[in-house]
């Protein structure tokens, strides 16, 4: 079965085709070309699921933004606004996002589990991200996420 997510965006794809919107035409397109390419990424052509889906329009919201961040160091502000119009374009499929406070309860709560448990440095470590993962994935960075489990391990 094709993932509902990538359903969405086709269908979303067609609705704004025929409304003439542009900018969301051209983003969806590329977000649909960016989800074919990981199908045949690996050894054998795989359907994604929704979770596989969500990972591809993740890292493409993470290359936008950090693409309108170089663009506004560099002074091209319209460029800039193109990428976060973009991005915001894609954030319409993903879970909603976590706040930096929810994650760093989460982080708290896990990090306290691991020391009950007798778990220290990587074995903590490993722990924590294994069980932050399915509340996390998709709704919050992940580089950021182990840069807070590390701090919070005293790592």
């Amino acid at each position: 079965a094709m993932s509902d997510l990538k359903q969405q965006l086709r269908d979303d794809l067609t609705t704004a085709i025929k409304s003439s919107d542009t900018e969301s035409v051209g983003t969806i397109r590329m977000a649909l070309a960016a989800i074919s390419k990981e199908e045949v990424a690996g050894k054998a052509a795989r359907e994604l699921d929704d979770d596989d889906v969500i990972a591809v329009l993740t890292s493409e919201v993470k290359r936008r933004k950090e693409a309108a961040v170089a663009f506004s160091a560099a002074q091209r502000p319209e460029l800039a606004d193109k990428e976060l119009a973009e991005a915001a374009v894609l954030s319409r499929y993903l879970p909603a996002q976590l706040s930096t406070d929810e994650v760093r309860d989460l982080v708290d709560k896990a990090v306290a589990g691991a020391t009950e448990q007798g778990l220290v440095g990587g074995r903590a470590m490993g722990a924590v991200m294994k069980e932050l993962k399915p509340a996390t994935t998709g709704r919050f960075d992940g580089a950021e996420l182990a840069a807070m489990v590390k701090q919070a391990l005293g790592m």
